[in-house]
């Protein structure tokens, strides 16, 4: 069955998710802004037992694909840590942004540094790569680039995990999203349900609750029932039980 969750704020992830009404939750479990190994759960029975689908979301300065030593290798690094840390929750996935090079970088050495990510070693959380919003540097923007890093990682077990705010900043049209990003990538693993501050096409990652955002309310619902998996809300806090109940009534679940 398809799960409606939600990114949840503060320390108690169980709790948030009853007082949102979601059926999953995303989690950091470090610092999102840091380079920090996660620390143990007290909470990792609690989370365990409270049936809750769960996701992880890496820290947002992992970036395998740069071409900076001093980047590139602390990033493989945290994504092994936070698997580990997010298989003692019984994750379902470990969401990863597609990161980008540096100017004047050739986006190929990008797209390689993501191979050799999985070449190199094996993870005991699926990664869930996630398309962004802008940057002409980035490896996962536009469904063009999306094929050049599934040509190079999709022999390997990786998943992909379509934003609906980041797909319109890049100037998708949701309507048919899913169905293109099924024909490069085979899969879609989980979606994050969001709408945007911004106009389609603006390059700009800017969230926003579905009532106050410029993306549609149902298509947003459309992209989360083509895709037909767990969907994460990660809108503004207060708007997210609306955001999380108009899905759940959206998909009858």
């Amino acid at each position: 069955m398809v799960l409606i969750g939600a990114h949840v704020r503060g320390g108690d992830p169980v709790a948030g998710a009853a007082e949102l009404g979601a059926q999953a939750v995303q989690v950091f479990l470090a610092d999102p802004q840091g380079w920090k190994k996660p620390a143990p759960r007290d909470d990792a029975a609690a989370i365990l037992d409270s049936g809750l689908g769960v996701y992880v979301h890496a820290p947002y300065l992992v970036n395998v694909a740069s071409t900076n030593n001093r980047i590139r290798i602390p990033s493989r690094n945290m994504i092994a840590q936070h698997s580990a840390a997010a298989a003692e929750l019984q994750a379902r996935g470990l969401v990863v942004h597609g990161g980008h090079v540096g100017d004047g970088d050739d986006i190929a050495v990008g797209i390689e540094n993501w191979r050799k990510t999985f070449e190199r070693a094996t993870f005991p959380v699926r990664v869930l790569v996630e398309n962004t919003a802008g940057g002409e540097n980035a490896c996962a923007r536009t469904l063009d680039r999306i094929a050049l890093l599934w040509d190079a990682i999709g022999e390997y077990d990786v998943g992909f995990c379509l934003d609906t705010c980041h797909a319109w900043a890049s100037g998708e049209d949701l309507e048919t999203v899913v169905d293109r990003v099924r024909a490069i990538t085979a899969r879609i693993d989980l979606v994050h349900a969001n709408s945007s501050r911004d106009e389609a096409g603006s390059g700009r990652d800017r969230h926003a609750s579905f009532a106050d955002g410029t993306i549609p309310p149902e298509l947003i619902a459309h992209v989360v029932r083509e895709a037909g998996c767990d969907a994460v809300v990660e809108t503004p806090a207060e708007g997210q039980a609306d955001d999380v109940a108009f899905l759940k009534e959206a998909l009858a679940v």
